[in-house]
This record gives C-alpha cells, structure tokens and sequence, in this order.
C-alpha cells in the first residue's frame, strides 16, 4: 500500500522489518519521503530487532498524543521454538538452556495457555528497556548486575490466546534462520557471541527436528510477546523462546495496510 502524508500532526502506519530497530524504520520512512525529512518523528510501542509488523510513527503535532496511542491494545502471532532457551527470550539471545521436548503436545499446550488468559502478571525480560534505579535492564544485564535487582512486574490482560498449528523444524532450517535473521541485525546485539553459541548447539549437517508452535495472541498494552513463549516453556517444563513475532494490529492498524 502507498501511505499518503498530507500535513503533519498524523500517524503513519508502518511496517517494521525483522532486524530492523524502530529507529532505523523511522530513518527509512525519511528517505521513502523526502518531505519528513525535517519533521519530529517517534514511534508508539516498540518492536525488538527480531520482531515485525506494526509500528506507529507519530509525525509532529501528534507526538503530544503518544500516551493514547501507546495504550492501545495489540494483537500478535507468536511462534514458539522448543528445546533451547535464552537470556532474551528470542533468537538473539545466547542459549541458557536447552532440553528435552518430548513433553510437548497439543493437549498439554492449550492446557498450559489457559493460564495466560485474562489478568496476567508478567516480569519484564532481562534484555528490554525498561529503567531500573536510573538504567535500562539491558544496561544491567549486560555488565551481570541482574543478580543484585528484583526484576519489575507489570499486570497486562490477555484477551484472546489461541493455538493455531504445531509443526516440526528441520537442524539445519533452524540454523540457517537464526543466522540469516541475526546477521540483518545493527549496531551492538552480541551478534557475534550469540552465533558462536547457536552454531555449538546445532549443525548444518544435524537431523534432528525441533517443535514449534503458532500462536495467536490478543493483548494490552505493555504484553511482551517473547516473554509469553518463556513462560509457556516454564509452564509446560522445556526450555522455549520465541522464534518469530508478528504484530499485525495495533488499535485499529492493521498489518495489511502498513506502509512497508
């Protein structure tokens, strides 16, 4: 679609590309159109690198409204890997844990995501912006003082969570995937470290399969996705972590009319 901007003060609904920051998907809106070039531009309700879909850029005079459109509530599809976990709870990360996924199944899958349903308390991840004592978490986590905090909690309702597919993927897909994504990624993630930890725990020439699951997701403000796949690991006992994430609506914006 061909996102028409008129005049400042509006909201463009763009479309944030996996290993792209926020930051960067603003910047490339600049050289899309030349006519923003000296407007103020933010986003409303951040994406991490590894995730994609909708991303709100407030575009001058509607900067003053970013409190009603970071309330707005979300709707995502999650995929969730099991087998491995990491300190971010996403592919980015390096693996902490891996283990054992025979006791993966459907049944135990939707009985396990019953418990995310409604008001939900949910802590924050460790690699995520979230100030501390005058210091993001991922400022903590990266000199090891993680140790020394009580991570902060918020509650966040989830409205709808819904299993749509459980699928099996391929060692050597899975590796491929992870280094394709992880090497679209800028500035200072541990790229190099996490793929040396990647490339220890699977082989291009590996057999084995690993599962996933898609699912569905209608949240509040504030959900973090990755999160939900940590903690459906912890729930069922596998180490999880979110293989991809989708954002296909926020508010009333949806995913098939983001500018990409």
């Amino acid at each position: 679609m061909t996102e028409r901007l008129q005049k400042a003060g509006q909201v463009v609904n763009l479309y944030k590309a996996m290993g792209e920051t926020p930051r960067e998907r603003l910047e490339r809106l600049r050289g899309q159109r030349g006519d923003l070039w000296n407007e103020v531009l933010s986003y409303a309700g951040r994406l991490d690198p590894m995730a994609e879909g909708v991303l709100l850029c407030l575009v001058g005079s509607a900067n003053s409204r970013r409190e009603a459109y970071l309330d707005m509530n979300k709707e995502y599809v999650l995929d969730v890997l099991f087998g491995f976990s990491t300190d971010t709870y996403d592919i980015l990360g390096k693996v902490v844990e891996t283990g054992d996924t025979g006791t993966v199944t459907r049944g135990g899958l939707k009985q396990s995501l019953n418990e995310f349903r409604g008001d939900v308390s949910q802590e924050y991840p460790p690699y995520s912006s979230k100030t501390v004592e005058g210091k993001s978490l991922f400022e903590w986590a990266r000199t090891n003082a993680l140790g020394t905090l009580i991570l902060p909690r918020r509650t966040v309702t989830i409205f709808e969570i819904e299993l749509k597919e459980i699928y099996k993927v391929p060692e050597a897909e899975l590796l491929h995937y992870i280094e394709d994504n992880v090497s679209k990624v800028n500035g200072d993630f541990r790229q190099d470290e996490t793929l040396r930890l990647w490339r220890q725990k699977l082989k291009e020439s590996g057999r084995r399969e690993f599962p996933a699951a898609t699912i569905k997701i209608s949240c509040s403000s504030g959900t973090y996705a990755r999160s939900i796949a940590n903690g459906l690991g912890e729930k069922l006992g596998v180490p999880a972590l979110a293989l991809h994430i989708l954002r296909t609506k926020v508010g009333e914006f949806s995913v098939e009319k983001s500018l990409r």
